[in-house]
């Protein structure tokens, strides 16, 4: 060391501090590198992405690579630093002590802390033009690399460890969901909408969004040819399931339009209409809405009747339905559903066959989907008893109102909403709290 000038010694000592450095910012920008978006650098043809992605292919050697390389820079830099001071200033404990320290300080905020809190806040610039100069590393080091790997792989075999049984980590679901959920205004917000609620399909069954059983309109050809003839005038759909007596007894599909014609003829009967019906479609109850619309894909229907494990008609999904999942509420709103459901005054009255899906959906409600699937069921579900009128029942700052009972179910519904600041002892006399 005598025989090299000073000013040689302090450019080794700087350029070693920018080795520690760069190793350091590599590090940590190749690790905090978003997989997704490499990917799609990748895909558009960037060279320095794909060479990020084939070092980030061999993490094993990569990080054997920086941490060598990091190691011997700083090993080297507190060896000359303390040959330094004892050079100019003895051979004394007091010496290496204060050189040692200052050499700490020298690592842990220029080649430690500073860099790595860079390389964290951009990796992709970093870590794209880093992948070069690491890749000729890795080529230069690999004979030491390798020695170290096999002596790290023996230790980690002896503590159980199998580092070859590590794979890149997959993406769940729920970290789709919460990817897309903190998106920001990096995407719209009805498409972050649509994204959210085409995850959700795989964890609601049809029996979520399908209509129920009393709402379905249906064609009964047990009636009289009139009264055939009259709701054929005035159906709002374009396909009916058509049944004999009672609905189970369901005995096709009618397409409206092919009896339109049949509507001319004086001799019109039932029999006519068998002659144009088609096979029903039946969907077991429970069937996940996602693979039913693969189904429906399949087998090239739009309308399904849902059964359950008796074969009693339940109620009817379409296409449609599922659509509305996704994307939303269409602007048609068929016979039985209400157009005009929205809070007027924080109050609005709906039927107690609701679904609380729909009602969650439209009026922004907050009910439980996790057990009955109507307002009607719920609110038996709560009371654990047939209710009588005027009835209320608390659910936060919501207040539902049983407004008519009628063949033992509960028929109308007025829901109120309520501050959430107030307190419970601010309600009505006949109000009951859960």
């Amino acid at each position: 060391m005598e025989t090299i000038p000073f000013w040689l010694q302090l450019l080794a000592l700087l350029l070693l501090m920018l080795l520690s450095a760069f190793f350091s910012i590599s590090e940590t920008a190749m690790m905090a590198l978003n997989r997704f978006r490499l990917g799609h650098l990748v895909r558009e043809g960037r060279r320095g992405a794909r060479r990020a992605a084939g070092l980030l292919g061999q993490t094993e050697r990569l990080l054997g690579t920086i941490l060598l390389g990091n190691n011997i820079a700083n090993t080297a830099l507190t060896a000359i630093v303390t040959a330094l001071a004892i050079r100019y200033f003895g051979d004394d404990d007091r010496v290496i002590l204060v050189a040692t320290t200052l050499v700490a300080l020298l690592l842990i905020v220029f080649c430690e802390i500073t860099p790595k809190v860079i390389g964290a806040t951009f990796p992709e610039r970093i870590a794209l033009p880093a992948s070069y100069p690491l890749s000729l590393l890795m080529r230069a080091l690999a004979p030491a690399v390798w020695a170290v790997n096999l002596l790290v792989g023996r230790l980690l075999r002896a503590a159980g460890v199998s580092a070859e049984a590590q794979q890149a980590p997959n993406v769940s679901l729920e970290e789709l969901r919460t990817i897309v959920l903190e998106s920001g205004g990096f995407m719209p917000a009805k498409h972050r909408s649509i994204l959210l609620n085409l995850l959700d399909l795989e964890q609601i069954a049809v029996d979520d969004v399908m209509v129920p059983r009393h709402r379905i309109e249906a064609l009964d050809l047990a009636t009289d040819p009139r009264s055939i003839r009259e709701q054929l005038a005035t159906c709002f759909h374009n396909k009916l399931p058509v049944f004999e007596g009672e609905i189970n007894r369901v005995v096709g599909m009618l397409h409206v339009r092919r009896a339109l014609g049949l509507l001319q003829h004086e001799s019109f009967d039932a029999d006519d209409l068998r002659a144009v019906l088609t096979e029903p479609y039946f969907v077991p109850s429970g069937t996940p809405v996602f693979r039913q619309l693969q189904f429906f894909q399949e087998n090239r229907q739009r309308i399904g009747l849902v059964i359950d494990e008796y074969g009693e008609v339940l109620g009817l999904v379409t296409l449609e339905d599922i659509i509305e999942e996704i994307i939303g509420e269409f602007t048609t709103t068929a016979p039985g559903g209400d157009a005009a459901l929205q809070w007027v005054d924080d109050e609005v009255t709906v039927d107690g066959a609701a679904p609380l899906r729909e009602l969650n959906r439209r009026l922004g409600t907050h009910f439980p989907l996790d057990g009955p699937r109507t307002l009607n069921g719920l609110l038996l579900e709560t009371l654990r008893e047939l209710p009588e009128a005027a009835t209320s029942v608390r659910y936060g700052p919501l207040v539902v109102e049983i407004q008519q009972i009628e063949d033992r179910l509960i028929r109308s519904v007025r829901l109120r909403r309520r501050p959430s600041e107030l307190s419970p002892h601010a309600a009505e006399d006949d109000e009951r709290a859960f």
